[in-house]
């Protein structure tokens, strides 16, 4: 492999792209803005002008941050461009100068577990005393935290489920509704060590290479043997499954290869799902595509397979487009992601459906802040098979939270707004059903 003198990228990579420009109609920046600098191609030009003059300046700086990383355009290139690969490498080379110190700072509590929940902890406390602005909340993309939750139990080592950072610090909930499913299932589920408090994902995109790596061999450590590990968040799944490329080893590619999405995983085993609880009546399901799942990947098809016996499938009409979380996309671009996302959400509100269903926690938070009601695929499920509480405690839970308590991802967004009876169409009834332990 031929590596840039100034970019850390690939050659044949770089040089694979031929400036069709079949990426720009899947670009989200380019959609929104309609400029060639904020466009794959130009993005590529940029990198290939770096190299050519020697200078990473203030202007490549800026195309290469407005980019979302959503990795539309190599579903669309006829020329297989990696052009996560090339954005990831530009990126290390602007990291040395361009992360501030208090991305840095925030980063690294990612990989540190307890310190997460109790900084968690603590923005719950300020959220409920005003201490904490709504406003901040709102720019950080923070939902209602939680004070307390109840810590996750092994049922088995069929498979391991990787927990993570965010997702377990602040909707752990959604990894109890997955374990309950996988249980139905006859599954039982093992839990890793605090090794595993982070994928790495966020350090990787940002460009801080050493952290990433890092963290992706503790991850690695914490899943001895040959189990299937099972992950309900789409960003974090993405980045398990490049560990062969982040590590460039061949532990790194054996360790991806046990990896799967947890729909993915289900649905080769859809036989074993159990059936609607008496009286369920379907929700009308809007399917969000996370990118990383989409692009990244390609295993979105497997969550309407998950979903079917369960609800009506309402395809959005965008092909999957990006909603522009982007991870920590829509904290440091806020413009250019609420633009992005405000045409997400014209195409949701078009759908009109009783419920989306993400399985990425930061494009669920991201278009829940904006008033779209969002679930997870396990969610529904979960509670579609009667797993998981019945409307009439939920509502009553969540109106607790609403005065001081816990999280809820289902039925609140984090701007504060109350629940939706009609994430629950009438006639839905799990009165009798058997509940959580």
């Amino acid at each position: 492999m031929s590596t840039g003198r100034v970019l850390p990228v690939d050659m044949d990579e770089l040089a694979a792209c031929v400036s069709c420009g079949l990426c720009l109609a899947h670009c989200p920046t380019f959609r929104v803005t309609g400029e060639e600098s904020r466009s794959p191609r130009g993005r590529i030009a940029a990198m290939r002008a770096v190299e050519a003059d020697g200078m990473a300046g203030p202007a490549f700086r800026e195309m290469i941050d407005t980019c979302v990383g959503c990795r539309a355009c190599e579903s669309a290139c006829p020329s297989s461009v990696p052009f996560g690969h090339l954005l990831e490498a530009s990126r290390r080379t602007l990291a040395e100068r361009g992360v501030p110190w208090w991305q840095r700072l925030a980063y690294r509590a990612l990989g540190h577990h307890r310190l997460l929940v109790s900084l968690s902890r603590l923005g719950a406390v300020g959220q409920r005393t005003g201490l904490l602005p709504a406003r901040l909340g709102a720019r950080l993309g923070l939902p209602s935290l939680p004070l307390r939750q109840a810590a996750l139990e092994p049922t088995g080592d069929d498979v391991w489920l990787f927990t993570g950072c965010v997702m377990d610090a602040w909707q752990r909930s959604v990894h109890r509704d997955a374990m309950a499913v996988l249980a139905s299932m006859g599954v039982g589920v093992a839990l890793p060590g605090p090794q595993a408090a982070c994928c790495g994902a966020l350090q990787s995109h940002a460009g801080l290479h050493r952290q990433a790596v890092r963290l992706a061999r503790r991850v690695i450590a914490a899943f001895p043997g040959s189990a299937p590990v099972l992950v309900d968040s789409a960003g974090c799944g993405a980045a398990l499954k490049e560990y062969g490329y982040l590590l460039d080893s061949g532990e790194g590619e054996r360790f991806a290869a046990r990896v799967f999405d947890i729909q993915e995983w289900i649905a080769a085993h859809a036989d074993r799902l159990p059936p609607p609880v008496p009286g369920w009546v379907p929700l009308r399901v809007a399917l969000q595509d996370p990118c990383h799942l989409r692009h990244a990947q390609r295993a979105e098809r497997h969550v309407g397979t998950v979903l079917r016996p369960y609800a009506v499938l309402v395809e959005l009409t965008d092909e999957g487009r990006c909603c522009g979380a982007g991870g920590a996309y829509s904290v440091m671009q806020p413009e250019l992601a609420g633009r992005i996302r405000g045409q997400k959400m014209e195409v949701i509100a078009a759908a009109q459906a009783d419920v989306v269903a993400s399985p990425n926690p930061g494009c669920a938070l991201w278009l829940a802040a904006a008033g779209a009601r969002v679930m997870h695929p396990m969610e529904i499920v979960a509670r579609a098979a009667g797993l998981g509480p019945s409307p009439r405690q939920e509502l009553s839970q969540n109106s607790r939270e609403g005065e001081g308590g816990g999280s809820s991802l289902t039925n609140r967004s984090h701007r504060g707004e109350g629940t939706s009876r009609r994430l629950l169409p009438p006639g839905n009834s799990f009165a009798t059903a058997p509940q959580e332990a």
